[in-house]
């Protein structure tokens, strides 16, 4: 007879306590629910804000597409949800001749595409210097690309106008009413805090690599096309995309370039929409929405892996 055997009650408590931990090592065994108050306290009220956010967010990109698919013509008959089902709206955005909205979506993508990836060129380059190469000004140049991004771009707006209309007069390819001018200003605005984020991803790469390409021979060139780039690659799909999609989404700086409404942007073109007091299509409007908000969405889909890496690695530096 065991000790446990011998002792009042020993032999009931050894087997509850063996089968306990029997079931507790079972992999299909169920654990005992939690009181709904702790639940709540310690994970419940999660999830809770969680729902609301996602709430919060979705609600106005569903009532856009409500209102795209409204007929009406109006925000308020759209307030009851997918009341109404009609695709004429869309059929509309493509028969106004007036309104070449097929135009301002090859504009938007050109001008997006070519802003996104001189960016990242012009971006990756000058944060390779300052995050490799050791010269006068380096520390100051820095701090000015810093404090640049301080001051909010309405500033620039007049000083923008008057550069682009005295350029226009000398060589008005790169002036008002041009897309490659446009460009230029946007490349212009986009390298200060890009650069920043850049070089702080530059910084975590290891420099033995560079020391180690130098040795075999390799120049600067050669080491930033042929091996850097490629291990800053989320960075880089990061910054392509958000120059991007601010593109795409800017109105102010694009409205005072482009005059033409065969050269506008989705932005500046769809305004024309609602910019009229007699004449306000909101169902119109909204379907031009939607369909300028796929692209950008689907960019953001498949670079989602890319984004929290090219985001947090550099901070973490």
């Amino acid at each position: 007879m065991t000790i446990q055997e011998a002792l009042p009650g020993g032999g009931p408590l050894a087997a509850a306590s063996g089968a306990a931990t029997a079931s507790a090592g079972v992999p299909g065994a169920k654990e005992p629910r939690r009181p709904f108050g702790r639940w709540f306290r310690e994970t419940g009220w999660r999830h809770l804000i969680g729902i609301v956010m996602l709430v919060f967010s979705a609600f106005p990109l569903v009532y856009v597409l409500s209102a795209s698919l409204n007929p009406g013509g109006t925000l308020l008959t759209a307030n009851s949800l997918f009341a109404n089902f009609d695709i004429g709206s869309y059929i509309a955005l493509f028969q106004d001749p007036l309104r070449p909205y097929g135009a301002w979506f090859v504009n938007s993508i050109f001008i997006g595409l070519t802003t996104a990836f001189f960016t990242v060129v012009l971006c990756a380059l000058a944060a390779y210097a300052f995050s490799r190469m050791r010269f006068r000004g380096r520390r100051v140049g820095l701090l000015t690309l810093l404090l640049v991004q301080m001051f909010p771009q309405l500033l620039a707006v007049v000083a923008i106008f008057l550069l682009m209309s005295a350029i226009s007069d000398i060589f008005p390819a790169l002036g008002l009413n041009s897309q490659i001018g446009l460009i230029m200003v946007y490349l212009g605005g986009a390298l200060g805090v890009n650069t920043f984020l850049m070089y702080g991803f530059f910084n975590t790469v290891p420099a033995s690599i560079d020391e180690a390409a130098k040795i075999d021979g390799a120049g600067h060139a050669r080491i930033f096309f042929t091996i850097i780039l490629r291990l800053v690659a989320p960075v880089l799909a990061v910054i392509g995309l958000l120059s991007f999609i601010g593109t795409m989404n800017d109105f102010l700086i694009a409205s005072i370039i482009l005059v033409d409404p065969d050269k506008q942007t989705l932005a500046v073109g769809l305004y024309q929409f609602v910019s009229q007091e007699t004449a306000r299509n909101w169902s119109v409007f909204a379907a031009g929405a939607v369909l300028a908000a796929i692209l950008p969405m689907a960019l953001f889909l498949s670079l989602q892996r890319f984004i929290v890496g090219g985001l947090t690695a550099g901070s973490v530096k």
